[in-house]
């Protein structure tokens, strides 16, 4: 089969392109090894819900319309958004289609599938950043079961016993949470996160880093690569969700996981630097909220003092489960074109990579932070579609 571009993955970054290329009327197919929207399903938690409220659920030409705009959609109902999606501009989607190999050939680029061969001009990789579980290469004790968040659905599934928790960040914080309230000894080794406060003043935080301008800051001004900067820690709901409110609900707390010792964990003494570095980032956000507030006069509740952050650590002690709260990495190892970069990153601008007509679609700070949100995906699709529009037109020129 030969089509003018191929989008790789059907979550909200392929479909957002997908419908991009559509309204531009522009040929292309997108390939799902599994389903549409599959990973909201089959890589989250029974009780996961969205960080972001429903409100700022936007794609290009769709958005959140129900009948709680300030609630947090769980993964099942943000995959039934994203199929809605699809349906409502029949997006040319075939599932079931694993790509195995990408490589360059005349005219283009060609993909190897387990469903025969496809060639095309152009191609968007849209697999995102949750393609590969990353777990640390650190034997656990004999007997101790260890798995990823990719695997974990509910307290019920793990066997008895204490449970640890590794990493701090969005997914190990309400996991902690969530087998804390299941009656759970539960310990968590705390790592480089970064606090906000669900609320301030009356408003979410997103509404908050919409206002500032906050979501559309770039890359470019990191002060380093955009993988060394921590998600902020937020749950679904009015509450704020941190390491000091996780120990008054019961979670154990300790510094980062540095191994095992005769089936006992052991952990660095960096807990306190750790949760205090935290909150300066908690800290930052609401002097820059107050300071917007101060020069627009927005009417909105006044400031509140908030406690200062201190947490000891607990004494070690052994576990029967390891969850392993570490993230995602991205799978491009299919993909056969020198353009990787000293990190073994793909280099790419803005999701132009220096291989013609090869792009990336749905990364981390691909541009914006807000890239990898089902709110920012669609800003970064428009402009991928644009250049695959202009290169499109070069070459029928070109012909």
């Amino acid at each position: 089969m030969t089509v003018g571009t191929v989008v790789v993955g059907a979550g909200q970054a392929g479909l957002a392109m997908s419908r991009c290329l559509t309204d531009r009327g522009l040929e292309h197919v997108v390939l799902d090894r599994a389903g549409i929207a599959d990973s909201w399903r089959s890589r989250r938690w029974d009780s996961f819900t969205l960080l972001s409220p429903n409100w700022q659920t936007r794609l290009p030409g769709w958005h959140y319309s129900g009948p709680d705009p300030g609630g947090f959609m769980t993964g099942a109902e943000v995959a039934r958004y994203l199929e809605d999606y699809a349906r409502s501009f029949r997006a040319p989607v075939r599932t079931g289609v694993t790509v195995r190999r990408l490589y360059r050939v005349a005219g283009g680029w060609r993909l190897v599938t387990d469903a025969g061969r496809v060639e095309a001009p152009n191609v968007v990789v849209a697999t995102g950043d949750l393609a590969r579980p990353r777990v640390p290469a650190m034997p656990l004790p004999a007997g101790v079961v260890g798995l990823h968040t990719a695997d974990y659905r509910n307290p019920a599934q793990l066997p008895a016993g204490p449970v640890l928790v590794v990493g701090a960040g969005p997914s190990g914080q309400q996991i902690a949470l969530e087998l804390a309230r299941a009656g759970r000894e539960v310990h968590l080794a705390v790592g480089r996160h970064k606090a906000l406060p669900r609320r301030y003043r009356g408003l979410d935080a997103y509404d908050w880093m919409e206002r500032l301008g906050m979501l559309d800051r770039t890359v470019d001004t990191l002060p380093g690569p955009p993988g060394k900067t921590p998600n902020a820690v937020l749950t679904g709901g009015t509450r704020d969700l941190d390491v000091p409110r996780l120990v008054a609900e019961g979670v154990r707390a300790h510094g980062r996981l540095l191994g095992f010792d005769g089936g006992v964990p052991r952990f660095a003494a960096d807990l306190a630097a750790n949760v205090a570095v935290a909150e300066e980032n908690a800290v930052r956000f609401r002097r820059s909220v107050d300071a917007f507030v101060e020069r627009t006069g927005l009417a909105v509740a006044p400031a509140a003092p908030s406690a200062a952050a201190t947490v000891a650590a607990s004494a070690p002690a052994p576990v029967q489960t390891v969850v392993w709260a570490t993230g995602f990495g991205r799978d491009h190892g299919w993909i056969e074109a020198p353009v990787q970069g000293v990190d073994g990153e793909i280099v790419h601008r803005r999701g132009v990579t220096p291989a013609a007509g090869l792009y990336l679609l749905g990364l981390r700070w691909q541009y914006r932070r807000s890239s990898s949100f089902l709110d920012g995906v669609g800003a970064d699709a428009e402009h991928l579609a644009s250049v695959i529009a202009e290169r499109s037109g070069s070459r029928l020129l070109a012909a």
